[in-house]
């Protein structure tokens, strides 16, 4: 790296977008020249993989999967500009490859996963697999995250909803093995994922509740409770029917079963497990919605439509 300056590879990040390694080794390839190091960068598809890393990624795929016989589940989700790329195959095959990358490999984050040696592509690392793919589809393609669970002595299963739209994985439990190894607790464990994808539950059991978001949930029940003219001596008895009510709507135990609406989650877990011959619980669950908490652009069609005529819209 000598001789290649920090200001040089600061002027070429600027120029191209690319990130400060691959930016080092282009100037050190072109023996510090500017412009054959964008010609390196842009043959490697980098450059014009980085000029499409600000642009709002926010469509793409969420994929959810189970292997070694019900023992390891992965969902990911990764993102790209357009549904239209999103639904494509070859950003299916690359959610796919994603993957099975975490699933084998078992990435601790994204950043992590990006370093390792591609399972699916020999030779190459996982980031670029993926900047390759960007100056191949032509969009942002970003891994945005993925939830991995092993279990030695559970029952994983898997579902995606609406092609892609919503992914969840589940371990069920139980007291006894024999009963997880039947196949309608596999079908139970499939039924479970369908029901954390429709009723998108926060938490496992009210005891995960956070305390502070039970303190903010009495109080709006309480305030509610005195805008409706609510006798302060009964304030504390409404406010915790209230914060009961809100365990049962976010908490998955509680909910009701989305086949059987009338009946909880736990409830139907005592009646599954003595069909099965052993106590069921469910010990986690991990929900995936595509684009969850990613601020989309809205575009403003006459706006843009009036800008190009010169006229205020």
């Amino acid at each position: 790296m000598s001789g290649i300056t920090a200001a040089a590879v600061n002027e070429l990040r600027q120029k191209t977008g690319a990130g400060m390694m691959d930016c080092k080794k282009a100037l050190t390839e072109s023996g510090g020249d500017l412009e054959k190091a964008v010609d390196f960068l842009r043959k490697k598809g980098l450059a014009a993989a980085a000029k499409k890393a600000g642009r709002v990624a926010a469509e793409g795929q969420v994929t959810a999967l189970v292997l070694e016989g019900g023992k390891i589940g992965v969902v990911t989700e990764l993102n790209c500009e357009t549904d239209f790329v999103g639904m494509g195959p070859e950003f299916k095959a690359l959610v796919d490859s994603v993957a099975m990358q975490v699933a084998a490999k078992n990435p601790g984050d994204v950043d992590a996963l990006l370093a390792q040696p591609a399972v699916a592509q020999a030779g190459k690392d996982v980031k670029t697999v993926l900047t390759e793919a960007v100056a191949k589809i032509g969009e942002n393609i970003q891994v945005r995250r993925f939830q991995r669970f092993e279990t030695t002595d559970g029952l994983l299963g898997s579902y995606i909803h609406m092609g892609g739209k919503i992914g969840v994985i589940v371990e069920l439990g139980s007291d006894n093995a024999a009963a997880l190894a039947k196949p309608e607790a596999q079908q139970l464990a499939r039924d479970l994922c369908l029901h954390v994808a429709a009723n998108k539950p926060l938490y496992l059991v009210p005891s995960e509740i956070p305390a502070d978001v039970i303190a903010r949930e009495r109080e709006i029940a309480k305030d509610q409770a005195r805008q409706a003219g609510k006798a302060e001596a009964f304030l504390d008895k409404i406010v915790e029917g209230k914060v009961a009510k809100y365990g049962a709507e976010v908490c998955l135990m509680e909910q009701g079963f989305v086949k059987e609406p009338d009946k909880a989650v736990k409830k139907l877990l005592d009646e599954e497990g003595k069909k099965l011959g052993g106590k069921l619980s469910i010990k986690r669950f991990a929900r995936f919605e595509l684009g969850e908490g990613i601020e989309k652009k809205k575009d403003d069609f006459a706006a843009e439509v009036a800008a190009a005529s010169g006229v205020k819209a």
